[in-house]
């Protein structure tokens, strides 16, 4: 059984956590990316824009308190734009581009880009913790909740009882509710 680890932010409250730091760069690599690319730079330029961003963020986090009623991810947009604009302040032709549209309530796509990035925080954490689990629990968990197959099928195929499926499926859940507490809006 696993126990509740403090929370990825709270983690990366030390520098010196690698662990915590490996993690929060491979959950937050593609998304920071994303937004380098949609002011317009090339991937070489969005790729140091990130990489400048992460080495701020190992001397900002370690303050960082979060706040439930202010979005994480917005603090982390608006730190990789102040970084976007101070570059662009020292060395104006270096990183070209225009600022990110603002997002507006019923902007259908900011809200699809909004679901399509839990997804993929959600299948990024889960490729994460799958070596937490023993084959059998992930595949099972994976077959059920992922896949969708029936818990019935996942059993017989796997050699476990339904209600073991249920157990597995639940233990991964929970443990990725625990691993993405700090993520979620």
């Amino acid at each position: 059984m696993h126990t509740t680890p403090p929370s990825l932010l709270q983690q990366l409250r030390s520098p010196d956590d690698q662990r915590a730091w490996r993690r929060f760069v491979d959950l937050y690599t593609p998304l920071l990316f994303y937004w380098a690319r949609r002011v317009g730079l090339q991937e070489s330029d969005a790729a140091d824009l990130v990489q400048e961003v992460f080495t701020l963020l190992v001397r900002k986090l370690p303050e960082f308190t979060y706040d439930h009623n202010k979005g994480f991810r917005n603090w982390l947009r608006t730190v990789l734009m102040n970084k976007w604009r101070e570059i662009q302040r020292r060395q104006p032709s270096a990183l070209v581009g225009g600022e990110l549209p603002k997002r507006t309530v019923g902007d259908d796509i900011a809200v699809l880009a909004e679901e399509e990035f839990q997804r993929h925080l959600a299948v990024r954490a889960l490729e994460l913790m799958q070596a937490e689990f023993q084959p059998a629990t992930w595949k099972a968990c994976w077959e059920h909740a992922a896949v969708g197959r029936p818990a019935a099928e996942v059993a017989a195929e796997l050699g476990m009882s339904v209600n073991a499926v249920y157990l597995a499926t639940s233990r991964v859940l929970r443990r990725l509710r625990q691993e993405l507490a700090d993520q979620w809006p």
